[in-house]
């Protein structure tokens, strides 16, 4: 929740610049591997449960943007949450795996096998 609330904003700023480039984006899809995040940024304060209402309501921003249409979020299972590449220490296959698809030898839809469904 915290990190795609400090994300949010850049999203939002390249949305309305490609718009005003003449580009219209069909959707804004944020892609998310933790399904309780995923319920805390779709319903706010409402999924807050006895561990989580200490979070700070700043961080509940994409909830009212979500609501507003302008962005998605999305599940995207962990063996195909490509960012993990950039975040976490991956091991044998994994690492292998997504480093084929940043170095551009293997098309992101490589990792579909994996439950990532790419619509573009």
């Amino acid at each position: 929740v915290v990190g795609v609330s400090d994300y949010l904003p850049f999203n939002i700023w390249m949305r309305h610049f490609m718009e005003d480039q003449g580009y219209k984006l069909r959707e804004n899809i944020i892609y998310q591997d933790n399904e309780s995040a995923i319920k805390l940024e779709k319903n706010g304060r409402m999924s807050c449960g006895q561990k989580s209402r200490h979070i700070n309501i700043r961080y509940f921003f994409i909830t009212d943007r979500i609501k507003a249409g302008e962005v998605s979020v999305q599940h995207c299972p962990t063996e195909a949450m490509l960012a993990d590449f950039f975040t976490k220490p991956l091991q044998g296959g994994l690492f292998h795996r997504f480093r084929e698809v940043i170095m551009g030898w293997k098309s992101i839809s490589a990792l579909a096998d994996f439950g990532f469904k790419n619509k573009a």
